[in-house]
């Protein structure tokens, strides 16, 4: 009976390396979170330009979601981890600066930034047309500024209509997290391998890892489902 309860205890433990897995899941949380917030801020940023009545920008805001979308993302990630750390650290010497180093958290967050705002700027392009012009213009006839018809008219209808879009590229970010792992970051996958070399239970520590991504995927899903009624209410949807 001991044995059982103290292999239950090793097993709650994690053998030993709970505090680190544990580290790795909060690195995730926080680089995952982070680069979703930056990449609906380029998304919609890239979304208005494209909507432009100027040629110029359009293009080159098609060219930015062209580019990054043929692009594999770990591709894409060696060159902004390595190619701008370079571009940045002759800069600095160039201009007689202290050097500059770019840490591989940061490098993440804006190279998953980078990469998933091409992918939300055509989810919210697609609900920006889906917006019917009348609703904009009401807004001018009644006096608001661009902004506030912004703010209060379009942006709302528009996260309505984005959510399951943004849902499913969210949960391609959190598993393209993993990638970060390839440039130093001591993430949950970092941290389920040196748990796995250091116990020879590679297998095990990477199903725990599994796990824990599954959960947070769970509990992401959860969240959606509330933004899904919040940004519902008053809207009876077609059967």
């Amino acid at each position: 009976m001991q044995d059982i309860i103290s292999t239950l205890q090793s097993f709650m433990n994690l053998e030993g390396y709970g505090d680190l897995l544990w580290q790795g899941t909060w690195m995730t949380v926080k680089l995952s979170l982070l680069s979703f917030c930056l990449s609906m801020v380029i998304g919609v940023f890239i979304a208005l330009v494209k909507s432009a009545k100027h040629v110029l920008p359009r293009l080159l805001a098609t060219f930015y979601t062209t580019l990054i979308r043929g692009i594999p993302d770990l591709v894409l990630m060696l060159l902004i981890f390595y190619g701008v750390q370079n571009w940045v650290g002759e800069l600095t010497v160039l201009l007689g600066w202290k050097y500059i180093y770019i840490d591989p958290f940061t490098a993440g967050v804006i190279t998953l930034g980078f990469i998933y705002g091409a992918y939300f700027s055509e989810t919210f392009r697609g609900a920006l047309q889906s917006i019917p012009e009348g609703q904009k213009e009401a807004a001018v006839a009644y006096g608001l500024s661009k902004w506030q018809s912004f703010r209060y008219i379009v942006f709302p209808q528009m996260m309505r209509l984005s959510l399951p879009g943004l849902s499913n590229v969210w949960q391609v970010i959190i598993k393209s997290t993993a990638l970060i792992s390839i440039i130093g970051l001591n993430d949950l996958i970092s941290a389920a391998v040196q748990a796995g070399k250091s116990s020879n239970k590679v297998f095990f520590f990477l199903m725990v890892s599994a796990v824990i991504f599954l959960a947070y995927s769970i509990l992401s899903n959860v969240f959606f489902a509330f933004l899904k009624r919040h940004f519902h209410v008053g809207i009876k949807e077609a059967n």
